[in-house]
Order: C-alpha cells, then sequence, then structure tokens
C-alpha cells in the first residue's frame, strides 16, 4: 500500500469513531491525603484503608494514598496540610483535632473526613446532623466520657484520693475533656494534679512528677500524642507503679491496666464509609457526623498483678475485654 494511501485511510479511519472515543483519556485515579501526627502510617490510618479494601478500593490500582505525617510534632501540620491541598487531593482524612484544625485552616473546598472531639463546640461543623461545609466524619465523643473514666477509676480503687491527669493543652479538643475531669473529681472528692504533655520527650517527666505529687494513678486525656506513643506510656507508667487510665483499648493491649472508651480501630474503619460517599458524588455538608454508640471497657490483668492490683470482681464482670 502507498505511504498516502495508507494515510488517508488511517485519518479516514480515525474521523468514523465517536466523539468520546476520540477524545477519551484515562481517569485519574482518586486521591486520599491522610493527614496525621505520627511519623508513619500505624494500625489506625491501617483500619481506614481496610475499611476501604472492603467498598472495593485497592491502593495502587484504583487508589492512591498521600501520607502526610508530623511525626508527633504538631506546627508541621499546617505545612502538610498545605501540601495535600498543592497535590490536590480529592479527599483529606484528617486524624484528630489538630490535624483537622489544620486541614480546615488550610482549604474550605477539599472534602475532609475526620475524626475529633467535640467538632461542634471547636467549629469544624454547625451541627453533627447537617455539617454545612466541607468536613465531616466522626466523633469521638471524648469529654462527655472523662468523667466516667475517673469513676471507673475510683472503682477499681475506691480509697483513691489523688489522680495525675496528663493532657496536651496544644490539642484543641483537650481543653473540653480536661473541664470534663474536673467535675467528675469535685463530685468524687478527687484532687487532681494537672500535668502537661506537649510532645514525646515530656512523658519521661511527668511520670516522675506524678509519683513525687503522690499521685496514686494517672489518667489521659484523649489527644493523638497520647494515642501514638501508648508503648511507651504504658512502660513509663508500670516504671513508675502508677495505674493508668487510657481512653482505647488499643493501649490496653499495649500494657496500659484499663481503658473506657470507643474503639479507634473501629471508629477510622467507619471513616472509608464517608470517603466512599465523597468519592460518588455526596458533599460533606449533608453526611451527619457519626457518633459512636459502643463504649467499651478493657482491662489488662498482667499488668494489675505487676502493679500489685487486685481488680473487684464486679468491675471484672463489666469488661468487654479482659487482658491475662
Amino acid at each position: 500500500m502507498k505511504r498516502r494511501k495508507f494515510i488517508t485511510l488511517l485519518v479516514s479511519s480515525a474521523a468514523s469513531l465517536p466523539l468520546s472515543a476520540r477524545g477519551q483519556q484515562p481517569k485519574p485515579l482518586p486521591r486520599i491525603g491522610i493527614l496525621s501526627s505520627a511519623s508513619a502510617m500505624s494500625p489506625i490510618e491501617g483500619a481506614t484503608l481496610q475499611g476501604l479494601r472492603e467498598l472495593g478500593y485497592i491502593e495502587g490500582q484504583n487508589l492512591v494514598i498521600e501520607y502526610r505525617g508530623s511525626a508527633g510534632k504538631p506546627d508541621r501540620l499546617a505545612g502538610l496540610a498545605a501540601e495535600l491541598a498543592i497535590a490536590r487531593v480529592d479527599i483529606i482524612l484528617a486524624g484528630g483535632s489538630e490535624a483537622t484544625q489544620a486541614a480546615q485552616r488550610e482549604t474550605k473546598i477539599i472534602p475532609i473526613v475526620m475524626t475529633s472531639t467535640n467538632p461542634v463546640a471547636l467549629g469544624f461543623v454547625a451541627s453533627l446532623a447537617h455539617p454545612g461545609g466541607n468536613i465531616t466524619g466522626l466523633s469521638l465523643l471524648g469529654p462527655e466520657v472523662s468523667g466516667k473514666r475517673l469513676e471507673i477509676l475510683k472503682d477499681l480503687i475506691p480509697s483513691i484520693a489523688k489522680v495525675a491527669v496528663l493532657w496536651n493543652p496544644d490539642d484543641p479538643s483537650a481543653l473540653f475533656s480536661l473541664r470534663e475531669a474536673q467535675e467528675a473529681g469535685e463530685k468524687l472528692q478527687i484532687k487532681l494534679q494537672i500535668l502537661k504533655t506537649r510532645d514525646i520527650d515530656s512523658f519521661i517527666d511527668v511520670f516522675p512528677a506524678a509519683v513525687e505529687a503522690a499521685c496514686e494513678a494517672v489518667i489521659l486525656l484523649p489527644a493523638p500524642l497520647m494515642t501514638r506513643n501508648a508503648q511507651r506510656i504504658a512502660d513509663l507508667a508500670l516504671k513508675s507503679r502508677l495505674p493508668t487510665m487510657f481512653y482505647s483499648a488499643d493501649s490496653v493491649k499495649a500494657g496500659a491496666l484499663l481503658s473506657y472508651g470507643p474503639s479507634l480501630i473501629a471508629i477510622y474503619q467507619r471513616a472509608a464509609y464517608f470517603i466512599d460517599r465523597i468519592l460518588k458524588g455526596a458533599s460533606p455538608a449533608d453526611l451527619p457526623v457519626e457518633q459512636p454508640t459502643k463504649f467499651e471497657l478493657a482491662i489488662n490483668l498482667k499488668t494489675a498483678k505487676a502493679l500489685g492490683i487486685t481488680v473487684p470482681p464486679a468491675l471484672l464482670a463489666r469488661a468487654d475485654e479482659v487482658i491475662e
């Protein structure tokens, strides 16, 4: 076939194709940005990826993950949120109130799926039922159960009179949890020693400070800083011989004595539902924020034995999970 005839045939064949076929380009994969206070992907974010897999999303096949972690340095979150915005991700998963706040300040357009304590009071959403902006997701109900944790600690040690409360003042939601704990302390006649923990290194100092102040136990208020360092905190608590109350059963598995609160793994897995809905066209403004409906009491009997504590049978019977 002569070259001119071949080219003519090629052009005429292309012209006969539908316009949609001629201009069709490969559809870009959805890009999910994960904004975290950790240095690397943890089992918590892994739960979201597992939830996405169950919905048919496979990283590298039909989904791209852009991970940005601050390595425990909250001042880096703003810059990392800006990176995700520049990368034009389709959705940002913001783990915790600090990350949510950083993402909110960076973009009012990119949908944000949050996990946060008290999102209405912090101004992330207009209401739980009608978020009204580019943010939706899950509330951790942290402050509302801080008092309950103190009650459980008193059930464990009826004579307890003084408790150290570890909180991160840089976390925007921590103040609500602190106020709740203070109110409960007054009702239960338990004196609270408030100790600040702003970074990983501060944990080395707060436990000796709690011992020096004659505290009989420690309660940790919900914050990503605590969650990401559960193992280290549990080790320091045991070394200081201080019973420690967490807010997540995952921390009890790491060695903490006991915890009361919703499952963080379950919450982060549920975040996949919001990501899926938004990718399919739903607006964050119309997706109601969900609250946990189940709270779990977990007790580590191995840690109790190491501390010389006998867990009352009544409290043990109430536990949802007992680690022996």
